[in-house]
């Protein structure tokens, strides 16, 4: 299922191409990160998406890579050390307390990946109370046309909660304010993973 509003910024320009969900969820963060920007990888876990972000800004930029879990941050290290990156700022907190630690400055980006940690302790995973209020605070520090880009894993105890939280929060977003698009495959079994993202009009 794909659900966008047509606007003079779409978040489709000229794509045909269906994209598996982790490699579109990286096309819309290549579309809105420059180098030298801030950007939020909010679930850091195995840290792919935070060596993505990390690309994307450059040495001139700042990523801000959180999670609750020591096991994630001290992968997440690992693969940056490999990569030879230090434009990174690894925190062990909950992306609840952003506000905390991004202060006086816009992000043009911030990604969650919602459910367990991949080979972790699958009984630790996101709940819609500090996912939504990590939402609220990336929202007030996103820059125009910048993009909150949520994948989503419900297929666990817990997920489908999450997931409905999410969508709901999601929708009644103002549209004057924000255009929010769903990316999802329909004809896949086992509760598949699914895009929503969020970007800012003004």
């Amino acid at each position: 299922m794909l659900k966008y509003r047509r606007t003079q910024n779409t978040f489709f320009r000229g794509v045909i191409n269906m994209k598996a969900i982790i490699p579109f969820s990286h096309q819309l963060l290549e579309e809105v990160v420059r180098e030298g920007d801030s950007v939020i990888d909010a679930t850091c876990g195995n840290g792919n998406d935070t060596l993505k972000l990390s690309k994307l800004v450059g040495d001139t930029g700042k990523v801000y890579a959180f999670d609750i879990q020591k096991e994630a941050i001290e992968q997440t290290k690992g693969l940056l050390a490999d990569h030879q990156i230090n434009n990174v700022n690894l925190i062990h907190d909950g992306h609840e307390h952003v506000a905390s630690y991004v202060k006086e400055q816009l992000i043009s980006a911030a990604i969650f990946n919602l459910g367990y940690l991949p080979k972790g302790d699958h009984s630790i995973i996101t709940t819609p109370d500090t996912t939504i209020k990590a939402i609220r605070s990336m929202l007030s520090l996103l820059t125009t046309k910048g993009r909150i880009v949520l994948v989503i894993y419900h297929g666990h105890k817990g997920g489908t909660t999450e997931k409905n939280h999410v969508l709901n929060f999601c929708t009644e977003l103002d549209q004057k304010q924000y255009q929010v698009l769903q990316y999802q495959f329909i004809n896949q079994i086992n509760n598949p993973p699914f895009v929503i993202a969020i970007e800012k009009l003004k």
